[in-house]
């Protein structure tokens, strides 16, 4: 049953109730048959469970089978197990970094559940009493006042100037009136929307003015604020771009090592020949080396590190962020969904405008005519009154010194049936002058004079016509419009009833409201533009009102370009999917139309963001590639299912929070290209040196290059400023894969080019230590001054191409800005190399030789190769345009 279609009489029929309430017995057979009146909890992943979930990455799967090989072979050969413990500390510390950023995801249900009214007051066999808000069931009779909130999902049977705050569940910032009176469809129509829902009030809404009587419809899941907690936990979360592109990789990688591996154990065996325990454990060394060489063992810690340093960053910026790879999604953005209530604009009804021959009456009137009062410097009270009471302050009448020398001795409420509200006010000297404000169109049926600044005027038809236009005209705006008018009394009138008071009434003026545009925010959407980023605007007020937002924020040049839910009902998926880039604005929405445009934003391959503070907020999202919540008017709801939430509420962070994204997604292509190639010439040596017959480095020489050498420098890299076209370059392709932008070639030659600077160490090394010049040098041996010098070259120059990764297209030496942390990255991993052969407790575990400063410095000059190699190639790259 709709119950905002029915009588009230029906509707209480329907449940069984009576304008005296439930039985107790009914109501607990109710409670006993449905349940309580509170929303489920989601299932969550035990800790464990989501810690096992982290090990799932096929490329820390391959590390831990590497680290099982070498921890076989080390116990068999009786060597130490140094290569095993470096393997599973990265695996376990990424694990660990991922549980804790995932621990508070799942909150959204909570925070539902204390959004709903703790006790609420009751009608039970005739009696009030008050209940646990759990303990409703259909067909109680709940009893609201100012300041209640509403406990379940509820049919109005009786009201008295009722107005409930919904702004959580339909985005209205504007309180709404409410009656008891059933609703008719109109031809067209096949619903009521929510928000215009005037005889029903729902769970999480508050009461803000007036009274009432209503009876519960609906409880627990089945309530409004129901169908949002189980959308929350239905919408399934995808991968974030970054997450997708690492598991790609991850795959890969993971193949490449396998057929690697696989390849060299065969053809190891087979070329030497010896099918022995010890030969076998010798070429399994051999294939562990390649794994470890193969696999970058500190990427997933850099990348983590990196993300984390730009979390830190966008907190100072107002930007906190909830899930790591949340940093890098909105650097991709495409779409950004914005809430317009409290997002765009400030959530503060304002006067913007007036229509009067005296401000000082106009204000006065306002003021005196409203319930809401000025205490320490603000307004406390209903929006709209906040905001005329603010505008009498801002002419030099606050409230407070007003009610000094004015009392109220009598008035008219407002209901909103005449739309008006009357107050008699007493002055200092004694003079009785009643003040009304209202509905212009109301008001003026009730005027019979008019005041034009100096004395009262008849009111004739053609300022009557004048007075009706400049409503219209300020209505066509999206103003809120509202007129003012005064009658003086002689005696205090003994009949206060609103059809005695109002009337002959000498008008005032007008004023008109709006919730203005939060000032920064109009930068901000220019920003977004220029940054290919286009701006949608998903809100529950009206499509005049929110029309006039986007025109003023050049969202869109006219009202075509919005489309209302209920024109939404009409449309299916698969049409929304073909028009949906017709559309920069959606008014009058509900929570599932917010998931709609959403996906059908996504069936695009658009990366969307939605941003929000309201409850209706939550499931879209939750959906979205990122969810924005607002952290000052934002509900724990919407805070919680975020990814990231906005500390201000400002609609300009955003745009800093995209533009730090995309610095760290560029940061994070430098250490994938930096820590790749590395891994790239590791493979390629060892390969070659297998090939040819003779061993150039260990397993835990490069672990040691991979997780010390290489990870300092890379994480360094996260610290690097961002380039200057960051903002006017396009958003990337969601679908635009890792090696994209010519990272692949990059990793390519890079590899080669210092494998075979290794590898020219090595014989250089082999040459000074035994005089003699081979290509196969110490066949099944090993020279320790090559394996040493070999390992000098690579880690020098490793750290050397890390100057190169500052920028991917420029040259290094153009650059105006400076790394600090990059330069002491470098020096510590100079540093460390030197100590792990030159201390010689490290230069025993490794095996290496204390080599001459000769042989240093030849290993230093083939390192700082790499800076000219890459220079020159950048130069033809920025010439035959093959960069991104």
């Amino acid at each position: 049953m709709k119950a905002y279609l029915e009588t009230k009489e029906d509707v209480l029929a329907h449940t069984g109730s009576s304008p005296e309430g439930l039985s107790q017995k009914e109501a607990s057979d109710r409670l006993a048959k449905n349940g309580k009146n509170k929303l489920q909890e989601a299932q969550k992943d035990t800790l464990l469970q989501r810690f096992l979930h982290q090990l799932k990455d096929p490329m820390l799967i391959i590390l831990m089978a590497a680290a099982l090989v070498s921890g076989v072979t080390s116990v068999i050969s009786g060597e130490g197990l140094t290569d095993v413990i470096i393997i599973l500390a990265v695996v376990l510390l990424n694990a660990i970094l991922g549980v804790y950023q995932e621990n508070k995801a799942e909150q959204a249900i909570e925070a539902l559940q204390t959004m709903s009214a703790a006790v609420c007051m009751v009608m039970r066999e005739g009696h009030v009493s008050q209940i646990h808000a759990e303990d409703l069931v259909v067909g109680d009779i709940v009893l609201l006042e100012a300041g209640s909130e509403v406990p379940a999902d509820c049919r109005i049977i009786e009201s008295a100037s009722l107005q409930i705050e919904e702004a959580a569940l339909t985005g209205e910032s504007v309180p709404v009136n409410k009656d008891a009176a059933a609703m008719k469809l109109s031809d067209t129509a096949k619903d009521v929307p929510l928000g215009d829902r005037k005889n029903m009030c729902y769970m999480g809404s508050t009461v803000v003015y007036g009274r009432g009587e209503a009876v519960v419809t609906a409880t627990g899941m089945d309530t409004e604020m129901g169908k949002i907690a189980h959308a929350i936990t239905q919408t399934v979360e995808g991968q974030t771009p970054l997450q997708i592109k690492l598991s790609q990789l991850s795959r890969i990688l993971t193949w490449i090592v396998l057929g690697i591996c696989l390849f060299i154990f065969v053809f190891s065996l087979v070329r030497v020949g010896d099918f022995s325990l010890d030969a076998i454990l010798r070429t399994f060394m051999i294939a562990v080396s390649l794994a470890v060489a193969a696999i970058p063992e500190g990427l997933a810690t850099v990348v983590t590190i990196v993300l984390s340093v730009g979390v830190t960053n966008m907190s100072r910026r107002n930007a906190i962020i909830r899930r790591l790879t949340a940093v890098e999604t909105l650097g991709s953005t495409q779409i950004i969904c914005s809430d317009k209530t409290g997002t765009l604009t400030q959530n503060k009804m304002t006067v913007v405008e007036e229509r009067t021959e005296d401000k000082l009456l106009l204000a006065r009137a306002m003021a005196l005519a409203s319930d809401a009062e000025w205490e320490d410097g603000e307004a406390v009270g209903e929006p709209t009154e906040n905001a005329l009471i603010t505008y009498a302050a801002t002419l030099g009448l606050p409230k407070s010194e007003l009610n000094e020398t004015h009392e109220r001795v009598g008035e008219a409420p407002f209901d909103s049936i005449r739309k008006l509200m009357s107050t008699l006010i007493k002055d200092e000297t004694g003079s009785l002058r009643q003040y009304t404000k209202g509905a212009p169109d109301e008001l003026l049926r009730q005027c019979a004079k008019t005041w034009d600044g100096k004395a009262i005027q008849p009111l004739t038809d053609a300022k009557r016509a004048e007075i009706l236009a400049q409503n219209t005209e300020m209505a066509s705006r999206a103003l809120r419009v509202l007129g003012a008018a005064f009658r003086d009394w002689d005696n205090m009138p003994k009949d206060q009833q609103p059809e005695t008071l109002e009337q002959d009434l000498v008008f005032i003026g007008l004023v008109g409201m709006v919730d203005p545009v939060r000032p920064e925010v109009i930068p901000a959407m220019a920003e977004c533009r220029q940054a290919g980023i286009r701006p949608i605007m998903i809100t529950g007020d009206h499509k005049d009102t929110a029309v006039a937002i986007a025109k003023q924020l050049e969202m869109i040049k006219t009202a075509e370009e919005a489309i209302t839910g209920s024109q939404l009902d009409e449309i299916s998926d698969e049409e929304l999917k073909k028009t949906i880039t017709n559309y920069s604005v959606y008014a009058r929405v509900q929570p599932e139309h917010k998931v709609r445009i959403v996906t059908a934003w996504q069936d695009h391959n658009q990366v969307t963001a939605m941003t929000g503070d309201g409850v209706n907020d939550a499931p879209s999202i939750k959906k979205a590639d990122i969810g924005v919540g607002m952290g000052i008017t934002g509900t724990d709801v919407t805070k919680n299912v975020a990814d990231m939430v906005l500390a201000d509420d400002n609609f300009a962070t955003i745009v800093s929070a995209v533009s730090e994204g995309r610095r760290i997604y560029d940061n994070i292509r430098k250490a994938i290209q930096f820590l790749l190639s590395s891994n790239l010439s590791e493979v390629l040596s060892i390969f070659i040196a297998t090939m040819v017959g003779f061993i150039i480095l260990e397993p835990v020489h490069l672990l040691w290059i991979n997780v010390i050498t290489d990870t300092f420098p890379a994480l360094a890299l996260g610290f690097e400023a961002p380039d200057l076209d960051i903002m006017t370059r396009a958003p990337r392709d969601k679908n635009e894969g890792i090696f994209a932008g010519g990272l692949g070639f990059n990793v390519l030659y890079q590899g080669v080019m210092v494998a075979a600077l290794t590898l020219l160490a090595y014989y250089i090394g082999h040459f000074m230590e035994s005089g003699e010049w081979s290509f196969v040098p110490l066949a099944q041996g090993i020279s320790k001054d090559g394996v040493t010098m070999a390992f000098l070259t690579m880690s020098l120059a490793e750290v050397f191409h890390s100057l190169n990764m500052r920028s991917t297209t420029r040259s290094i030496f153009t650059l105006k800005t400076h790394n600090k942390s990059l330069y002491i990255g470098m020096a510590v991993s100079t540093i460390l190399t030197a100590a792990v052969i030159y201390v010689p407790f490290l230069r025993e575990a490794f095996k290496f030789k204390m080599i001459s400063l000769q042989e240093f410095g030849i290993s230093l000059l083939l390192a700082l190769c790499v800076i000219p190699i890459v220079e020159v190639v950048k130069i033809i790259q920025r010439k035959v345009g093959k960069t991104h």
